[in-house]
């Protein structure tokens, strides 16, 4: 795998990041750890460096099972881990973004996982109540007590993203260097916020569900009689909801174009997350080794610009006000007259 920098970190990581949502718990999600240990150690043989998990993973197995592995490769892998989401029904404070619950979640995640430091913590979702200056200040505590080095958010809206990496500048607090987003062939809505975004202030994007719970591998399809056949987790949070005409056909036209190209959907669809006109790194997971060489072949596979042209037009994302008005061609001389501007941008991923 080649590298990227995350954001402006200076971190280098793989150009795919091992998510292991699927490692540890008991339900049909999950993986047995015979099974993680061989996708594990296939990441890390692959060049792979990056791997993300999250305390509620598992309900902690996660985390607890990546602390049985990594050992001495401990050192060599940036590794990331998040927190927001309630582990115990019974206390309300278990979860949310307030510091109490940042505090008892990081020394749980660190206990877990063997260390004395992550790479990089996530904030799992904006909760809607915890003041976002409050979140800010209570990770830069953790970040200058060396617990954290690097922090990133997923789930939140992009403007309150911006007002709380502006304030963390003026503060001299640690900004956020990375996002974690729905990202995929299907679910493209981030493109006309989130892009700008990372390419003004210099943050990545790794996008979580990349093959959107296994609808862009080809396992669904839909029958003569209108109903859907395929058997996958239809049964996790979101699954069946992604299963609708619009995210079905969009896998239909990507099996033709991967037919074509001799490789799986699955393959085709992250190399398409791979040459996106931003840093994305995708975070796969996979619940066999089969699963994962499939989507490690990514890497390897090489689009012509007429291939990602017909994958972009499988989903284009519509266009959002006022990016929709600013673009019309008719605009740019009612604000600059007869002058032409040529401003040179340069945003190179590789």
């Amino acid at each position: 795998m080649k590298l990227r920098l995350l954001g402006a970190s200076g971190l280098r990581v793989s150009e795919l990041c091992l998510g292991t949502m699927t490692f540890g718990g008991t339900a049909h999600l999950y993986a047995g750890e015979d099974d993680c240990r061989e996708a594990y150690d296939a990441y890390l043989e692959a060049g792979g460096n990056f791997i993300d998990t999250a305390d509620m993973y598992g309900m902690g197995a996660s985390e607890s099972m990546l602390g049985r592995f990594m050992g001495q490769d401990r050192q060599r892998i940036i590794l990331a881990s998040k927190y927001s989401m309630n582990t115990d029904p019974n206390d309300p404070n278990a979860g949310g973004n307030h510091r109490a619950n940042m505090v008892r979640s990081l020394e749980g995640s660190l206990r877990r996982l063997k260390t004395d430091y992550l790479d990089l913590y996530w904030v799992h979702a904006a909760d809607g109540l915890t003041p976002p200056m409050d979140v800010m200040r209570a990770l830069d505590d953790q970040v200058r007590r060396g617990k954290i080095l690097h922090i990133g958010i997923s789930n939140a809206p992009a403007w309150q993203v911006a007002a709380m990496n502006a304030a963390a500048a003026e503060r001299n607090w640690t900004p956020f260097t990375a996002f974690q987003l729905q990202y995929n062939l299907a679910e493209r809505t981030i493109e006309n916020s989130f892009f700008p975004l990372a390419k003004f202030q210099n943050m990545a994007i790794t996008a979580w569900s990349p093959l959107l719970f296994g609808v862009l591998t080809g396992k669904y399809a839909v029958a003569r009689d209108g109903s859907v056949e395929g058997e996958g987790r239809l049964g996790s949070p979101g699954g069946s909801r992604m299963l609708t005409p619009r995210n079905l056909k969009v896998a239909q036209g990507l099996q033709a174009i991967a037919d074509r190209a001799g490789c799986a959907p699955a393959t085709l669809a992250l190399a398409w997350l791979l040459r996106r006109p931003a840093p994305v790194i995708p975070i796969i997971g996979a619940r066999t080794l089969k699963q994962l060489q499939q989507n490690l072949a990514c890497v390897d596979l090489e689009l012509d610009a007429g291939t990602l042209a017909e994958l972009d037009a499988l989903s284009p994302p519509a266009p959002t006000f006022p990016e929709s008005l600013l673009a019309m061609p008719q605009i740019g001389p009612m604000i600059h007259g007869s002058a032409v501007v040529n401003r040179l941008v340069s945003w190179n991923t590789d």
